[in-house]
């Protein structure tokens, strides 16, 4: 039987050294039947000749001289992709050479019409490496996301960069155009609404996720506001528990980050009436409110044991799966 061919899909806005770094760990892959699809959104010169340098036949690059942003930038990826199953990549991550061999496997003898492949990844601070997520996905996809039993971060995730599935979904289920953060959540939780979606997951660190540390100032320009607007707006999509842990957790952690106290009692009373807080969620709500940045993050790194940053190697690990 042959092999299915995949097409890789990378969104880029101007970053032509992250993004020239993401393309090359797509074309070292050991599955080599792949297409590299890097839409530039709001093309840039020195990103287009950062491309033109690595003299792929497998490369190909769109140009996009207006911006549209990262979910319209996928769109028009996925629309231009040759093949049944696409990948997914964001310019400032990393895969792991073998992400997409052991990926197309699980997808192609998966029992759904419309797999969903994740896995682990390395979350990599300035300051270590850490393995996420800690808990294996399960149903609702909603509650596996948002339901929190810590103050750390990573203990549940999807990552983007992770993912594989049949271009056909990713027609029927665009990215949100327009969507400036929760991109990741809103098309996941869109698509689990599909008759035929589940998720495998691989528990194996296969890709290299960059992101700030979890308590850098850069958070600030993450307004919870946002976040709460689109949690309003796509409430149907989330379980009682999950709405409570999203608001409780998640948007606390973000307004704290800001010290923007008159948010204290906006989100509480969001957490309460807006959905069903466990006794957890608001032990965490007050906890992101009240227990010092320096002393979580120190809590932090005792429980999780943080390593020390590791080469591009993955670690072992098995296949998962859940409905």
């Amino acid at each position: 039987m042959r092999e299915p061919s995949i097409s890789v899909v990378i969104p880029s806005h101007r970053r032509p050294a992250l993004v020239q770094r993401s393309v090359r760990s797509a074309l070292a892959q050991t599955f080599t039947d792949l297409e590299v699809i890097v839409v530039l959104d709001d093309a840039d010169a020195e990103s287009e000749a950062q491309l033109s340098a690595l003299d792929d036949p497998r490369l190909r690059v769109i140009p996009v001289r207006e911006p549209v942003g990262g979910s319209e930038a996928r769109n028009i990826g996925i629309r231009s992709a040759r093949t049944d199953w696409v990948a997914l990549l964001d310019d400032d991550d990393e895969w792991f050479p073998q992400k997409l061999a052991k990926q197309i496997v699980v997808a192609y003898t998966s029992r759904h019409q419309y797999p969903i492949v994740a896995s682990a990844v390395i979350a990599r601070t300035p300051g270590a490496d850490l393995r996420w997520p800690r808990k294996i996905p399960y149903a609702p996809l909603s509650e596996y996301l948002f339901v929190r039993n810590s103050l750390f971060q990573g203990e549940a995730l999807l990552q983007t960069s992770t993912l594989l599935t049949k271009r056909d979904l990713l027609l029927r289920v665009p990215f949100t155009r327009g969507l400036r953060r929760h991109q990741d959540w809103d098309w996941i939780l869109h698509a689990d609404e599909v008759p035929g979606v589940g998720v495998e997951f691989i528990n194996e660190p296969l890709a290299i996720w960059y992101i700030d540390d979890p308590y850098s100032p850069l958070k600030t320009q993450y307004h919870w506001r946002y976040s709460l607007e689109w949690m309003r707006a796509n409430r149907r999509l989330l379980t009682p528990k999950a709405y409570a842990g999203l608001s409780a957790v998640t948007l606390s952690a973000q307004a704290s980050w800001q010290n923007d106290w008159k948010a204290f009692f906006p989100l509480l009373r969001e957490t309460v009436t807006g959905g069903k807080p466990r006794a957890m969620d608001l032990l965490l709500f007050f906890a992101m409110w009240f227990v010092p940045r320096g002393v979580r993050r120190s809590i932090r790194s005792f429980w999780q044991k943080e390593p020390s940053r590791n080469p591009l190697k993955p670690a072992r690990g098995f296949e998962t799966r859940f409905v």
